[in-house]
């Protein structure tokens, strides 16, 4: 080797050490002041509750303040966008997995690649979906919907959440050969006041948003899109006990950050965060609200969020699939 050779390569090797000591630096020292997390779901979401839930708690582990910023939109795409327009380290996007998985398969053209831009850190819940009908309709069972939407074609309707509830549900009602009218909604609140009065027949959402309605006599719920069934809804068939298994839903929510995020610092954030989820105070909070706790790492993130990608992506192969979406209320 020559003297160039072996100049070049402790060079290297320096340059690398100086790199690693760096970023091992900055995740010791980090954060320094106020971190920021962005969401791209409105206030009132079951994703909202756990954000604020999870900065209370870091905010408690890293002296330093934790704030919550709602940037709703366009089946969360404002919000991502928003997150990946910042400059800032102490910026963090908390999601649903929708924004990871199901929007490569819906949107045909995202400002930003998911995968690409995004950097899985930490998962912190499941969040259970659930299907409800009205009190107001006939609908007491999934068997009573199909039948219904079968003998009345076009008069039933429905709502949902943004992300994967449309996509698995609105697959499921098409290859049915179901027709129910889609209506958007831009919050949540008048989706669920409109579920209790009667004028949406059918609404797939989170369980801990739901149960409300439920609770006050207005709502029904149907069936958990969950594999088991869980204990705010003890009595609750699963979709799969009820018959309709290709109802399943996956809905995990975590953390991400943006490209080249020093792993270190990644790493550092996930062991912060991976604790607060084995809280066994926030495990209790979260069951209330019909979510169950995962703590887990940064690999173990998106190692989950490609299976769930690979399990949609092989859904829509089966059928032709466009997202239901008509003008929002």
């Amino acid at each position: 080797m020559s003297i160039f050779s072996r100049s070049a390569a402790v060079i290297s090797i320096l340059l690398g050490a100086i790199f690693s000591w760096s970023s091992a630096v900055i995740a010791a020292d980090w954060p320094h002041r106020t971190v920021r997390l962005i969401l791209p779901v409105p206030a009132g979401a079951a994703a909202d509750f756990t954000a604020r839930l999870f900065a209370e708690r870091l905010s408690q582990r890293w002296g330093q303040p934790v704030i919550v910023e709602n940037r709703p939109g366009a089946d969360g795409i404002v919000g991502v966008s928003a997150f990946l327009g910042t400059d800032d380290d102490h910026t963090l996007l908390y999601a649903i997995s929708a924004v990871f998985t199901v929007h490569p398969i819906t949107q045909q053209k995202l400002p930003y690649d998911p995968v690409r831009d995004l950097v899985p850190i930490s998962p912190t819940s499941d969040v259970v979906l659930a299907i409800a009908a009205s009190e107001k309709s006939s609908i007491r069972s999934l068997d009573d919907l199909v039948r219904t939407a079968r003998a009345q074609p076009g008069r039933l309707n429905w709502a949902a959440s943004p992300g994967l509830p449309p996509f698995i549900a609105g697959r499921f009602f098409k290859r049915s050969k179901l027709d129910l009218a889609f209506v958007s909604y831009r919050d949540i609140g008048p989706a669920l006041q409109d579920l209790g009065e009667g004028r949406i027949d059918v609404f797939v959402h989170a369980l801990g948003v739901i149960m409300p309605q439920v609770q006050s006599g207005r709502a029904r719920l149907l069936a958990v899109a969950s594999d088991v069934r869980v204990p705010i809804a003890p009595d609750v068939p699963t979709v799969t006990e009820a018959g309709f298994p290709e109802l399943r839903m996956d809905g995990v929510v975590g953390f991400y950050g943006k490209r080249g995020m020093p792993d270190t610092l990644r790493d550092r954030i996930a062991s912060d965060v991976r604790a607060v989820a084995s809280d066994p105070g926030v495990g209790e909070r979260l069951a209330a609200v019909g979510q169950t706790a995962r703590p887990g790492t940064a690999a173990e993130f998106a190692g989950l969020l490609d299976q769930y990608r690979r399990r949609l992506a092989d859904l829509a192969k089966t059928i032709d699939f466009e997202a239901p979406m008509t003008e929002a209320r």
